[in-house]
């Protein structure tokens, strides 16, 4: 596992555990699992999770910032 790349294939990060959960917990660093190159899921800092439960779940997060990101002018 390259803890510098973000995409990590499923089989990879199962092998991989120990380090992807101190890369996240201690590096506070965000994880896509993949499937055939294909994003399927992330792995992401407790306190993340947590607010996004907290926020009613993914669906809520996602649409709270995205209209955040529409108020942002780059």
């Amino acid at each position: 596992m390259d803890p510098n790349v973000e995409d990590q294939p499923i089989a990879v990060a199962r092998a991989n555990i120990s380090k992807l959960h101190n890369a996240v917990q201690l590096l506070r660093r965000v994880y896509f699992l993949t499937s055939r190159g294909t994003r399927e899921a992330a792995v992401v800092p407790v306190d993340l999770g947590e607010l996004i439960q907290r926020v009613g779940g993914p669906d809520s997060a996602v649409a709270i910032l995205k209209a955040h990101l529409d108020d942002v002018t780059p």
